[in-house]
């Protein structure tokens, strides 16, 4: 009765708009003083789990991401694109999903790519007389791109906490990042033919020298996920050093290339990330101390027992997994919602014979799909200030998104594994 009370306690407070890690501490002291339990005792464990340098990798990343948003370094990824496909009637608008996967890679941070895509892509959008509500739900829903292609702060949590590797967790997700990209771009295409004032660019009649002009001013930026990719896949780098070297690059980048950034201003987006890390930091420890609890107090092996009674079809179990991760996904961010999930889920889908880095792949596509996904959608929500576009326009070109092309994607990574798996075993084999 305690458990039950503490489940309906941490949803009334995250519906209420609490912050994640208040309403997790929330809970503890909830079942310390009505349930007995010894809530001091899991501290130390909480603290020993995040002593370790896998964990440090997030920070730096976030750190890099900031500087890679605050020093234009999205512009010229968006000229590019837009050099190929811009002259095609929703050709801008297909950009701006190009250019979040790649900014994705760069960021690793939904935030971010929202922030810095949504900022520089709406204004040419409006210009062009590209529906307002469609293009801003069609930048929301492509920014969670930055949680499926690699790297990823929040897989690098899912492999430290399901014990798997990094790299796997990683390549995991860029299969299904693909598919989704299309998709969008498939349905936003469908979506504008009853447009028909939407103005294109004229494509370059010296193409070849064009091109070359905008390949060198985004090849600095595009060096950054091959140099960090490369290192770690190469066997040269741990994800903790990858994420030092982008820091490091990304600061003379920002500030000497791109000319987004001074030394001065380059200390206030480092006070900003360094009070953002501190809530993520606050909010891991929080959800490790819970998670630590359901472990201790057997809460997966009886949800496990409970999704068995249902039903043991692993069709209807996958189903239901989703569904739940979903739920939770629309209450929480991406990184306390996997933190939440996979101790609970990870034992559920193993018994059905799913494998922990196929269950990376699903786990994240349904924490990106939920954070667009009303009524809670933060990403929604933060969309609408960045695009200065209201909510009510956004709603039905979002939900568009999320059955044409977020569930289409879903059920591709959930039921046929080799999505997911194809290419770290393909990669990683040696």
């Amino acid at each position: 009765m305690v458990i039950l009370g503490s489940i309906v306690l941490i949803c009334g407070l995250l519906l209420l708009g609490v912050s994640v890690y208040i309403a997790f501490g929330a809970v503890l002291l909830f079942l310390a003083y009505t349930g007995g339990y010894d809530i001091v005792g899991y501290l130390p464990a909480g603290y020993w789990k995040m002593n370790t340098l896998v964990l440090l990798a997030i920070p730096l990343f976030m750190i890099a991401g900031s500087i890679m948003e605050k020093g234009k370094i999205a512009a010229p990824l968006v000229a590019l694109a837009e050099l190929f496909i811009g002259h095609i009637k929703g050709g801008l608008s297909a950009a701006a999903v190009v250019a979040s996967g790649i900014f994705g890679s760069i960021s690793g941070s939904a935030n971010a790519t929202l922030t810095c895509i949504g900022g520089i892509m709406m204004p040419h959008l409006r210009k062009a007389n590209y529906p307002e509500g469609l293009s801003a739900a069609l930048i929301v829903s492509a920014s969670p791109l930055g949680l499926l292609i690699p790297p990823s702060a929040s897989h690098i949590l899912y492999a430290w906490v399901a014990q798997q590797s990094v790299l796997k967790a990683f390549l995991s997700t860029v299969i299904p990042g693909i598919i989704l990209i299309v998709l969008l771009i498939v349905t936003n295409q469908f979506a504008l033919r009853k447009y028909k004032d939407i103005r294109t660019t004229e494509r370059p009649v010296k193409f070849v020298s064009e091109f070359k002009l905008q390949s060198r001013q985004a090849m600095p930026a595009l060096l950054m996920p091959l140099i960090i990719l490369g290192g770690i896949y190469g066997g040269i780098m741990t994800p903790t050093e990858a994420a030092g070297v982008a820091v490091v690059y990304s600061i003379p980048i920002a500030i000497y290339v791109y000319k987004g950034l001074t030394w001065r201003s380059l200390m206030n987006t480092l006070t900003g990330a360094g009070i953002t890390i501190g809530i993520v930091m606050t909010m891991i420890f929080m959800v490790l101390i819970v998670s630590r609890f359901l472990i201790f107090e057997d809460i997966p092996n009886i949800a496990r027992d409970l999704v068995f009674s249902v039903s043991e079809n692993p069709i209807v179990i996958l189903l239901m997994v989703n569904l739940v991760m979903i739920l939770i996904g629309m209450l929480m961010d991406d990184i306390s919602g996997l933190l939440l999930s996979t101790p609970l889920l990870l034992p559920i889908v193993q018994s059905v014979g799913v494998d922990p880095i196929h269950f990376a792949a699903i786990l994240g596509v349904n924490l990106g799909m939920a954070n667009v996904t009303p009524p809670t959608a933060p990403l929604l929500y933060l969309g609408a200030q960045v695009t200065e576009t209201p909510v009510s326009k956004m709603l039905g070109p979002t939900f568009l998104f999320i059955f044409c092309a977020w569930l289409p994607t879903l059920a591709l990574t959930t039921f046929i594994p080799q999505l997911s798996l194809w290419l770290p075993d393909l990669l990683l084999s040696r």
